[in-house]
């Protein structure tokens, strides 16, 4: 074979796996379907300000060694994720906190919170959550799972609460205190300059073919290397024969403001119902860019269809069921290995892809 791995996709998995097994001595090949590198991370510059081309990405662990493993390839500032939910020209502070219950209910003390909360899951008379909408209820109360979660959730993901699995919304941080800081985990930031730097970094020296289509030439790829790393959607790798895996995809809507502050904020959700999108990102709030100008992006969802870009896999039971179908298929591959998002069908954290794209580094190892 001409080399020992064809890695499928240049995004954070496939790109730190190709950097490893390189160093490592290994002949890698890395093929992306789009016309740049570095998967959803890809940023670009324009004005001066690094944009998030597929959306929000801020980086965040609590494992050191992730954290000290970016920060070899990149300098990241101290940005902290405090976004704003605007329901109807309601202002609420994220994640759920003693700002937004006051804002909410007019309290100000802990104690307050807790007993309206409480109270509203009493009268829901909830035991054993069993939906979205139950366990929203149970950790905020339902006037906060009216205008903060229901309207934002359900454009989200295309369904009701109610058909939802509650761990969706058991990851949202919920504080009695008043600190606006979106997520627990001790290092976080944004890479000064943007994350295509990164990627660039990890496939310094690497062959990479961009706007190289995977399933253009299916007999080809599989034979140019002794091992194939997959991190594309598995159900298409196995070409649908269990039926169709459901993903959700995204409409970025990006335009250029002529003012220097568009919002006062790097994000802004948009929690009712009526209006079509879900946030809007202003981006060089991220890296506080000096510029005249600014740039935002709607963020709208989408029912996927085949040939859009898949962005989340929806893991309810049924999906779940049909994945453990093309698992078993891949259980049996020893020339296949899948990885990232799409490949595993679940939802990856950057800092949960490098851990799994080093974890298989030492695998392949041994």
């Amino acid at each position: 074979m001409e080399y020992d791995y064809l890695i499928v996709g240049s995004g954070l998995f496939g790109s730190v796996f190709a950097r490893e097994m390189t160093d490592k001595g290994k002949k890698c090949l890395v093929i992306e379907r789009r016309d740049h590198i570095g998967g959803n991370v890809y940023t670009k510059e324009d004005h001066g300000i690094n944009v998030h081309m597929y959306g929000a990405h801020i980086f965040h662990t609590d494992n050191k060694e992730v954290w000290e493993y970016v920060n070899k390839y990149a300098d990241f500032n101290r940005f902290t994720n405090s976004p704003i939910a605007n329901y109807k020209g309601e202002l609420y502070n994220l994640p759920f906190n003693m700002n937004t219950f006051h804002e909410m209910w007019g309290i100000k003390t802990p104690q307050e919170a807790v007993e309206i909360i409480e109270s509203q899951k009493a009268e829901a008379n909830i035991t054993e959550p069993k939906n979205l909408e139950e366990q929203a209820i149970s950790l905020v109360g339902k006037d906060i799972y009216e205008k903060l979660v229901k309207g934002y959730t359900e454009k989200q993901w295309g369904r009701k609460c109610s058909e939802l699995p509650a761990f969706i919304i058991k990851r949202l941080p919920v504080r009695l205190i008043y600190d606006n800081n979106y997520f627990n985990d001790l290092y976080q930031g944004i890479p000064i300059g943007g994350y295509t730097q990164i990627i660039e970094k990890l496939l310094d020296g690497i062959y990479v073919k961009i706007n190289c289509d995977f399933f253009d030439d299916k007999e080809k790829w599989m034979n140019v290397a002794d091992k194939v790393i997959f991190t594309g959607m598995i159900d298409q790798f196995y070409d649908y024969c269990y039926g169709e895996l459901e993903y959700r995809g995204l409409k970025f809507e990006t335009e250029l403001k002529d003012t220097d502050n568009y919002q006062g904020n790097a994000v802004v959700n948009y929690t009712d119902a009526e209006t079509p999108f879900t946030r809007i990102i202003e981006h060089k709030h991220f890296e506080s860019a000096e510029s005249d100008v600014t740039i935002i992006t709607h963020e709208y969802p989408q029912t996927w269809k085949r040939g859009m870009e898949a962005y989340y896999p929806v893991n309810n039971e049924a999906n779940n069921n049909l994945f453990a179908k093309y698992q078993k298929l891949a259980d049996k591959e020893d020339k296949v290995i899948f990885g990232g998002r799409l490949g595993l069908y679940k939802y990856y954290n950057m800092d949960k892809i490098i851990e799994e794209a080093l974890a298989l580094v030492d695998a392949e190892s041994n």
